[in-house]
């Protein structure tokens, strides 16, 4: 395999890289010779699997460092950005910021059992899941940290125009991030950045299988 990105002082900023998109793109750019950073926010009785992931990046010789931290408190973002600034020096540059965050509640409207989706809800998940990219991508560009010809990433998904049940806050927060990354496509292109959200189809994830009645999602997909 060709490392295009091998001793060019790249590095590739995950949000929510411990599994599913998130980790397969960091394993991608990693095996193409970028440098990885993963914030993620898991258990400790997730971190054995988690670790021997991130030890499989490693093997691939790359720089790499994660933080197990919670991405979206402003204080934890600027400590970041802060050691990151340091730890990649005068010539390290941020080529690529992926966001693949999956932090949000999965509840239906109404219910006469279970508990249902309140504004709380909506907030939380919008601002994990949409508003967080552009918290970040200010944060990385006042740092002054990305390249000159930077890519942003984000994923969006079929909720954002099907209606499922117990997916509302998802899908408001995957139309916000929709709409995000297009004025972020905007109003960065002069700085170099370019951004794009993709929609992978149905993915076959932790994330997937989270989602009350996923099982019924990945059967219809498969018989398309």
């Amino acid at each position: 395999m060709v490392k295009e990105f091998e001793h060019k002082d790249y590095w590739a900023i995950i949000l929510g890289g411990s599994s599913g998109l998130g980790l397969a793109t960091a394993k991608k750019l990693a095996a193409h010779g970028m440098n990885v950073c993963i914030v993620h926010r898991n258990s400790r009785a997730q971190e054995e699997k988690i670790n021997a992931e991130f030890q499989m990046i490693i093997q691939l010789g790359v720089a790499f460092k994660s933080y197990n931290a919670d991405a979206f408190k402003t204080q934890k973002r600027d400590e970041i950005i802060s050691e990151l600034k340091n730890l990649l020096g005068s010539k390290g540059k941020v080529r690529v910021l992926v966001h693949s965050v999956a932090k949000g509640n999965l509840k239906p409207m109404t219910d006469k059992e279970l508990p249902t989706l309140k504004h709380d809800d909506f907030a939380l998940t919008i601002n994990a899941m949409a508003i967080s990219l552009y918290d970040w991508t200010k944060s990385i560009f006042e740092a002054k940290l990305f390249a000159s010809d930077a890519r942003i990433i984000s994923f969006t998904s079929e909720g954002n125009t099907k209606a499922w049940r117990n997916y509302a806050a998802v899908s408001a927060a995957k139309v916000a991030l929709e709409a995000i990354t297009r004025n972020i496509a905007l109003e960065f292109a002069p700085f170099g950045i370019k951004a794009n959200c993709i929609q992978a189809g149905v993915t076959d994830t932790a994330s997937l299988r989270m989602i009350p009645g996923s099982e019924k999602i990945i059967e219809h997909t498969l018989k398309r």
